[in-house]
């Protein structure tokens, strides 16, 4: 299969110190040598400048690092020969890959074994022999398209799984050509390596990472999608009719791999029937009236339960108990500031379709019960609920609550709960659905604000019986944060996190944090575990577990 050049792809850098006092800038990792850079590879670190830590370049880059050697990259660094990439534009390599990265691409090393050198391939599977063409040159790697498997890994790649017709050249999914166990474990990888690059801790610090669970549906799961189609070019906006077919030049639907180009898309297998029905009537409209458009425009399709009428007053009419069977039915919201509907378990959530809720429902009732389980563990033999002064949690704060998924699901087994979102329309969803679950106002209760402002409001909880739940978007937590949860210091801190990399840099500032002081208890990793909320790509979640002990 051929691929079209990508673009927009940036430079990976060298590696950032992330094991700092809290409030530090980063500095450069240790190179291991010690020896002093050239002027060339300092001018050249200048120029390009550092990565954000724990970025895609960030990641990308320890890739790169384990592929090559740490060896070899600190003397490429040392003799300023990062850049000098022996390969030109267009030129084609058969490579074998070796193994494969965190954001699902391949590596292969350059066979010309004098002049070491990483290829990023997509599509590619470790043990294969493959055909590549560079499209780009970056410090000690380049990237390819895939051009031709020579040789197939058969016992991983399996095309019959393929259920996509774009699969290949759309950058929405990277494993379709796996099977699922296979997924999962690469998923786990993804965790371990995580941890092993940017948390900073030892080996006995870190638990054994647990299998990744999956999804109930590995397609049909996605419920939400966001296609998008270009503005008509300027020698097609004199023609104000309307077109009965579509035009050969628009494209509607999302971005061939690797660049910001918008290819042709039909229909997307991992979304369910309910958005893939909506959007084909949709691209029909689309095209008809397409040059009544006057700029681009990013479109919205999010499955969801019929929201019940309101009565006069603004109350929903029906509560969950009373939730007809005749809802189950599912529609389609196009409107980015309509409400959408979804059950979880026994709880209903409405939100603003635009606004963020978790994309794959399949999976929300095993993450919920897995963090409920995680915070009330079973009494076994070493469990941490042996301790006989142990006192069961009551309190549960929420930081970066949404619209209150983890709260609400959670608030039956303690005896007050607080959340808190910096959207004041997740706030106002939060509350609401607090009220359409039928859960005591005094028990429950949300308020708009940055997350490290919570602490502020549960001064009084008692930390030995709160259960701190984070939540962050894929920057993670900043400093403010984690060091007024250092000084809150309750009892238990269940982690969520959309980004690994951060999710560990973040425990590890927590821990190594507590084993600085000299007295006080300290804050254990009692476990990792990664959660598959997006089947067919390489994107994993993860949900870790901290303990005073």
């Amino acid at each position: 299969m051929t691929h079209s050049p990508k673009a927009g792809q940036v430079h990976a850098l060298p590696p950032v110190e992330l094991e700092l006092p809290l409030g530090k800038k980063p500095r450069l990792a240790n190179r291991g040598t010690q020896k002093r850079e050239s002027k060339r590879a300092k001018k050249r670190k200048e120029k390009n400048g550092l990565p954000e830590p724990c970025s895609a370049e960030d990641v990308l880059w320890r890739d790169v690092i384990a592929a090559l050697g740490q060896d070899v990259v600190d003397q490429a660094l040392e003799d300023g020969t990062e850049s000098d990439s022996p390969f030109e534009y267009h030129q084609e390599l058969e490579l074998e890959v070796s193994s494969v990265c965190s954001n699902g691409e391949a590596i292969a090393r350059s066979p010309d074994e004098s002049r070491p050198w990483a290829i990023i391939v997509p599509f590619a599977l470790p043990g294969e022999k493959i055909k590549a063409r560079i499209y780009r040159n970056a410090r000690l790697h380049s990237f390819a398209d895939l051009l031709e498997v020579i040789t197939p890994n058969t016992t991983l790649r399996d095309n019959s799984r393929i259920r996509c017709q774009y699969f290949g050249t759309c950058g929405g999914c990277q494993y379709q050509m796996l099977s699922y166990e296979t997924q999962l474990d690469w998923k786990r990888d993804v965790v371990v390596k995580a941890y092993k690059n940017f948390s900073g801790l030892s080996e006995s610090s870190v638990p054994l990472i647990q299998a990744t669970i999956g999804s109930p549906l590995q397609y049909e799961y996605r419920t939400k999608l966001t296609p998008h189609f270009e503005a008509p070019p300027k020698s097609a906006r004199n023609n104000s009719a309307s077109s009965e077919t579509k035009p050969e030049w628009l494209k509607i639907g999302f971005n061939r791999v690797g660049t910001s180009k918008t290819m042709d898309i039909e229909d997307c297998p991992i979304a369910t029937s309910v958005i893939n029905e909506a959007y084909h009537s949709a691209r029909e409209n689309i095209a008809k009236n397409i040059y009544t458009y006057k700029k681009g425009v990013s479109l919205l399709y999010r499955d969801s339960l019929p929201v019940p009428s309101k009565s006069k007053t603004g109350k929903t009419l029906n509560s969950v108990a009373a939730l007809s069977t005749s809802l189950e039915k599912h529609v389609c919201v196009t409107n980015h500031k309509e409400t959408a509907r979804e059950k979880v378990g026994d709880f209903i959530f409405e939100y603003i379709a635009g606004s963020f809720f978790q994309n794959n429902n399949s999976v929300l009732v095993p993450l919920t019960d897995y963090v409920r389980d995680a915070i009330f563990p079973t009494i076994t033999s070493g469990s941490v609920t042996n301790d006989p002064d142990a006192q069961p949690p009551t309190h549960l704060v929420d930081a970066y609550c949404g619209a209150g998924l983890f709260a609400i699901t959670l608030s039956p087994h303690f005896q007050t709960v607080v959340g808190i979102e910096l959207s004041e329309d997740s706030i106002k969803a939060a509350k609401n659905n607090a009220e359409l679950n039928k859960i005591p106002k005094q028990k429950i209760f949300f308020r708009a604000g940055d997350a490290a402002d919570i602490f502020a409001t549960v001064g009084d909880f008692p930390p030995e019986q709160t259960v701190l739940l984070i939540d962050p978007p894929r920057k993670g937590c900043d400093d403010n944060f984690i060091r007024q949860l250092l000084d809150f210091k309750c009892k238990t801190v269940v982690y969520v996190s959309c980004n690994v990399h951060t999710q560990a840099r973040d425990v590890g500032k927590i821990l190594k944090a507590t084993e600085r002081e000299e007295k006080g208890r300290k804050y254990v990793l009692e476990s990792v575990r990664g959660f598959d909320l997006f089947p067919q790509t390489a994107h994993v979640e993860s949900v870790a577990v901290l303990r005073l002990a």
